[in-house]
């Protein structure tokens, strides 16, 4: 079991269950309401169906669930993450509450290189050098975004705009609520080689739950590839 349901990412975030209203059942039984017929446990031919509907791609049984997760990330992964919108959003604002002082610092190891073309990149590491340097500069910047953001709100500006001087880095939160179909799209593109390490580390927290709640599901899910239904 993940503990208090909270799963702690980077250095300022976590990923937290606040609730939730799925199990492998929920599919099995949007899926056979079509012949009238409905289950009460599990079974061996329940299972045969969930992976019948997820390698045949019938999609819909896998919606008849939910989970509402609490989100704490640096905004520029929440605007990424917002890029799905087959689910619900709501996120912390700074039109009516005071920013705090998080903000994003890489780790050493998460400190990287970019090389080759748009679509097609590749990451290297850099030497620790680098690496502190990128570190201590980035934190440069944030104290003094912050002490321009708290000037401005002191001089009486509306932090609506004063939220201007705060960089990507910032922290956010937002609560998420997606269903199972929705989710192992989300996986199937932001847990992949392919996704920005930091929204890979969100995506592998959300792929704990789904695994702890939904097991055959998300069997299925990974026997398929991982394409989402």
């Amino acid at each position: 079991m993940i503990p208090d349901n909270t799963v702690p990412v980077l250095d300022h975030g976590f990923v937290r269950l606040d609730d939730v209203m799925a199990d492998d059942l929920s599919v099995v039984n949007g899926a056979r309401v079509s012949f009238a017929r409905r289950s009460e446990e599990m079974d061996e031919s329940d299972e045969g169906l969930i992976r019948f509907l997820m390698r045949d791609r019938h999609g819909t049984p896998f919606e008849h669930n939910s989970f509402r997760f609490h989100i704490r990330c640096p905004i520029f992964v929440a605007r990424e993450w917002m890029r799905h919108r087959v689910s619900s959003f709501n996120e912390f604002s700074l039109r009516y509450a005071k920013a705090t002082d998080d903000f994003y610092v890489p780790a050493v190891e998460d400190v990287r290189s970019q090389v080759g073309k748009p679509g097609a990149y590749s990451f290297e590491p850099v030497s620790d050098e680098v690496a502190e340097e990128t570190r201590e500069k980035l934190q440069a910047v944030y104290e003094t975004a912050y002490a321009t953001y708290q000037e401005l709100v002191e001089l009486g500006v509306a932090r609506e705009l004063a939220r201007c001087a705060l960089p990507v880095g910032a922290y956010t939160e937002f609560y998420w609520t997606v269903n199972a179909r929705s989710l192992m799209n989300f996986l199937s593109l932001r847990n992949a080689e392919t996704a920005q390490r930091e929204i890979r580390r969100y995506a592998e927290a959300c792929e704990r739950f789904l695994e702890e709640l939904m097991p055959v599901t998300y069997a299925a899910f990974v026997a398929s590839g991982r394409v989402a239904p």
